[in-house]
């Protein structure tokens, strides 16, 4: 005699699991316009790459003969796949089970999942929906007891944030410990309308008297992607599995590999000639940052993380010649690109990444410093700073900058890597200093100008003075700033950069691990 009998009850209940909550469940998930977990994974992953484990576990309902009557699912689904021909780990929760709440083994095959990704040193991408683990109150009366919270397997996720890339999608209403495995990781992405991330949902905040609220006024897409807390919106589910692909497009599987390579079509000695009249000469003026980065990298190839917050810098993924790099770059369009609390806190995240991950840091310049006033104070805009420009002093990764305008203050010191002899052109529209003069003549010249008669036109001629001495060539007179370049040769020399630096680079640990 064989197994064909135990084989068949095998399959039985995979197929009770495959009925997830029960096709009213399913109907109800549907109806809120989000896909089933099921539907989820298969959109994600490359077709037939998903190796479920686990799919036995749950609660089962037996008769007096020990014979399985009903059977519910686990509400997480765990196993390996391949994206892109790669191999990851991929979770998620099942909110047709019980909202994806704690009961019906959650937190054992939730740990599982982040211990795999950790022993395996795959790419994790965990598709959030509902509490993510975390109990609800039913929970106590079917344990006979309260518990007091402890975050197990909490150290295998921030273990992996330094290991390989992990991904968070909130593709539902996600609260508790599901919104902080959201903001733990390197990259994250909220659906539009469908998805909302709360600490604690609208009936808790009612209870404690902190108003009537909904969910959508909790912890919308639009309160989250503006405040830093998840890096950007999707208008579907679809949208923000590509978006999750095309983010690990540019990473390696580990930080024991090297970035991967693309092929790019893209000339790398192409020349934009409408650069040579992009910067105006009136330093009021402003222009598109984005048409610079356009112009610079691969066609098509930048990939922008964290758009709709900390907007006076632009910050993503590019590839130069199919290399990957991160680049950030002041946006003028925004406080002049001056450097706020939240552009500061979005540049720190961006360099942690890319020193974790082996991605050379290209910085493209036009900073006026730190944003001033009231309000940078109270948000105590100096500290977000300065973990900034530790950041980039530590990033064991090559750095090169291209001063495009300003450079000024100490924000503005962000154009050179402290301790590293790396490559930094100007074009000629560079402006620098310690502060710019129109801002700190008055000051300067106080004592002269209080005794003219004309002050007007005194400090017209002062400034005509000063003017004659800040054209960028006067600083490369003195190897200040090493080279002076047609704005129409950046993306040649980028190239010709990056191709050495890729050389450089090694697999080695980063010198500060990555914080969420």
């Amino acid at each position: 005699m064989g197994w064909e009998q135990e084989i068949e009850e095998l399959r039985r209940r995979e197929a009770l699991a495959a009925e997830m909550g029960g096709a009213d469940k399913v109907a109800r998930q549907h109806e809120f316009g989000k896909l089933t977990i099921r539907e989820r994974i298969a959109a994600i992953a490359d077709p037939g790459s998903f190796h479920e484990i686990g799919a036995l576990a749950g609660v089962g309902s037996y008769d007096d003969a020990g014979e399985l009557r009903a059977f519910t699912p686990s509400n997480l689904l765990l196993g390996t796949a391949e994206i892109d021909g790669r191999p990851v780990v991929l979770s998620g929760d099942d909110f047709t089970v019980r909202g994806g709440s704690a009961e019906l083994s959650i937190a054992a095959k939730r740990a599982r999942s982040e211990g795999l990704a950790m022993d395996l040193r795959l790419p994790h991408v965990r598709l959030v929906d509902g509490m993510g683990g975390g109990g609800s109150v039913k929970t106590i009366e079917k344990a006979g007891r309260t518990y007091i919270p402890e975050l197990r397997s909490w150290e295998l996720v921030v273990a992996h944030l330094a290991t390989a890339p992990s991904v968070s999608l909130a593709l539902g209403s996600v609260a508790g410990i599901g919104a902080a495995r959201v903001a733990t990781s390197h990259y994250s992405v909220i659906v539009r309308d469908t998805a909302q991330m709360m600490i604690a949902g609208p009936a808790l905040v009612d209870w404690a008297n902190l108003g009537d609220v909904s969910k959508e006024e909790l912890g919308s897409s639009k309160i989250h992607t503006r405040n830093g807390a998840i890096d950007d919106e999707a208008e579907s589910e679809a949208e923000a599995f590509a978006l999750a692909k095309r983010f690990l497009s540019y990473l390696p599987s580990s930080v024991d590999e090297l970035p991967p390579l693309a092929e790019s079509n893209d000339d790398p000695n192409r020349r934009e000639a409408d650069l040579i009249d992009l910067v105006p000469k009136d330093p009021r003026k402003i222009y598109r940052m984005q048409r610079v980065i356009e112009a610079v990298v691969d066609l098509g190839s930048f990939f922008e993380i964290g758009r709709r917050w900390g907007r006076s810098i632009i910050c993503g993924l590019a590839r130069l010649d199919g290399i990957p790099v991160a680049l950030f770059a002041e946006n003028p369009a925004v406080y002049g690109g001056a450097w706020t609390a939240d552009s500061c806190r979005k540049v720190a995240r961006l360099i942690d990444l890319a020193a974790l991950f082996h991605l050379p840091i290209v910085h493209l310049v036009d900073c006026p410093g730190f944003l001033i006033g009231k309000k940078s104070e109270h948000d105590a805009t100096i500290r977000f700073g300065s973990q900034a420009l530790a950041a980039l002093g530590q990033a064991n990764v090559p750095f090169m900058s291209v001063v495009v305008r300003k450079a000024f203050g100490v924000a503005g010191g962000a154009n050179h890597k402290p301790g590293a002899h790396h490559v930094r052109v100007a074009w000629p529209s560079g402006d620098w200093g310690s502060l710019p003069i129109e801002g700190g003549i008055e000051v300067a010249y106080k004592a002269e100008l209080a005794e003219v008669d004309d002050y007007d036109a005194h400090l017209a001629k002062i400034r005509e003075r000063l003017n004659r001495v800040r054209s960028p060539f006067r600083s490369a007179e003195h190897f200040e700033i090493e080279e002076i370049i047609d704005p129409r040769d950046t993306r040649p020399l980028l190239c010709r950069w990056i191709r050495l630096a890729r050389k450089a680079l090694r697999a080695e640990p980063a010198r500060f691990s990555y914080r969420p």
